[in-house]
């Protein structure tokens, strides 16, 4: 009985070490297979580098090249400056000297002080300067490359050990979560009893379709306001948290309801709503931008939607007056030397040069109208109205780079200007009191301008598409003014594009 009760035990552990030779025979396979994938990772990275090295060696190549051709042209150019005057010279001193050889006194006394006279001005047309080179030989480019290289010598593997578990799901503090014209404002935190240390957190939400989440906002901050979401549109949003150990399981699904005017107030959602329960419109794609303040108090642009049948914007203004409202500029995303007045509907600069300032409301579809009046103009400057993107240049005139479409306007005409190239110089200009309006259509991804209620210039810009923001550049001889659109007189523009929808 003993020996039986011995063997059963020993029987045990021989079947325990069976199974963990099945194990360890199992790692072995694993660790080739992982040993492949792993040098497959390792000299894909590496060719990587040497590509990114290759074109960087060809930029540097080309700018070299452009050095080469630009010294030869230099010297070749004076090679042929200094040919065509040796020759002048040298035909004018064999003409003098046959002129010497002259054996009638009174005949060369007759053109002795003219020559004379030649011969000192080209002598000093070959003066200081003259028979000095205008190009060094030698190339002033030295590739600094120790960096580089020390980066190379250091590039070595780092050994990731997980010194404490992946956080827990974060809260979201449903209180805090709300909603205003087409932006949303999620917080969130970390559960009470959590005592796992969280390095940032990853927002996600869907496109407003149903489609796949995609992140819009990484960082340590526990508040969010994603702008430029459609009007009267359903997204679902959801946070994870992150350390160095790993990624948290995503917090519960929020449902978040844009308002369908652009007069609501600021509303809190009754959260949270089952995501299966929650009817999803049908809308493309939307673009955001972030704002990590407390989403903003002011009203936004109106948004008018295209019919199947023909309508104008007066009329669809007034049929739409509630959504009509003031247009507001943001002093977070404008340049520091624009100066706000008037609940931010004014702006002006105390710098001579172009500074660029936003308005508070992104779009990305529907149709759009604003107007800005001049309240001062002196001097003559070339203020710029227009739309851009959130990461315009805000030091430089409107237009200057890719990221805004603009017409800039003097006292007597207007040009289109985007990523500085101007076209389309249009008679006509702007003084004080002139009004600037500014109509973005998304539906035909247009853009066009007005002065003074008349069309300037074609239509100024098409195939517009993302997430637009009104925008304005201007120096401190210009004051503009954000006005009411009126509902009692009509801005004409001829019908844009050959679609269903004219607009007047």
């Amino acid at each position: 009985s003993q020996l039986s009760q011995a063997l059963n035990g020993l029987s045990d552990r021989a079947k325990e070490a069976k199974e963990f030779l099945v194990q360890l025979r199992n790692m072995v396979q694993q660790i080739q297979e992982n040993s492949v994938e792993f040098e497959a990772c390792l000299v894909a990275q590496c060719d990587a580098l040497i590509d990114a090295l290759n074109r960087r060696k060809a930029q540097l190549l080309s700018r070299v090249n452009k050095e080469h051709e630009h010294k030869l042209k230099v010297v070749r150019d004076q090679i042929s400056h200094c040919t065509v005057k040796l020759r002048q010279t040298t035909g004018l001193m064999e003409y003098c000297l046959e002129v010497i050889k002259e054996n009638d006194p009174s005949g060369f006394l007759q053109i002795s002080d003219a020559l004379i006279r030649r011969v000192h001005l080209t002598e000093d047309q070959w003066g200081k300067g003259t028979l000095t080179p205008r190009m060094t030989t030698d190339f002033d480019l030295n590739l600094d490359n120790a960096p580089l290289l020390q980066s190379i010598h250091q590039l070595d593997f780092v050994q990731m050990k997980v010194s404490s578990p992946v956080p827990a799901p974060p809260i979201l503090q449903l209180e805090e979560c709300c909603t205003h014209n087409n932006s949303a404002t999620l917080s969130w935190k970390q559960p009470p009893l959590s005592t796992v240390q969280v390095e940032g957190y990853i927002l996600e939400l869907d496109d407003g379709n149903g489609g796949q989440f995609r992140e819009v906002y990484v960082g340590k901050e526990t508040m969010c306001t994603v702008d430029g979401l459609h009007f009267n549109s359903t997204y679902s949003a959801r946070v994870k948290a992150f350390n160095k150990s790993g990624v948290s399981p995503y917090s519960k699904t929020l449902v978040l309801q844009t308002s369908e005017d652009t007069q609501s107030e600021e509303q809190t959602l009754p959260f949270p709503v089952p995501l299966e329960r929650s009817q999803l419109r049908r809308m493309s794609p939307f673009s955001s931008t972030l704002n990590l303040q407390p989403s903003f108090s002011g009203r936004s642009y109106f948004e008018l939607r295209s019919s199947a049948h023909q309508l104008s914007l007066h009329s669809s203004l007034q049929s739409l007056n509630s959504a009509v409202a003031w247009f507001s500029f943001d002093p977070s995303s404008a340049h520091a030397d624009i100066i706000f007045s008037n609940d931010n509907l004014t702006v002006t600069c105390n710098s001579y040069d172009d500074r660029v300032v936003l308005g508070k409301t992104g779009f990305s579809k529907g149709l759009h109208y604003w107007e800005l009046s001049i309240d001062r103009y002196d001097n003559h400057p070339d203020p710029a109205f227009g739309v851009a993107r959130i990461d315009v240049l805000k030091d430089a005139m409107l237009g200057k780079d890719d990221k805004a479409w603009a017409m800039y306007v003097d006292n007597n005409r207007s040009w289109f200007m985007h990523n500085n190239s101007h076209t389309n110089r249009t008679e006509g200009g702007i003084t004080k009191g002139a009004t600037v309006g500014v109509l973005l259509d998304l539906t035909r991804r247009t853009l066009t301008f007005s002065i003074n209620e008349d069309q300037q210039g074609p239509v100024a810009f098409e195939n517009l598409e993302g997430l637009f923001f009104p925008a304005v550049s201007l120096n401190r001889n210009v004051q503009v003014r954000a006005r009411l659109v009126s509902l009692e007189q009509g801005v004409t523009f001829p019908a844009v594009g050959s679609g269903d929808l004219a607009v007047t």
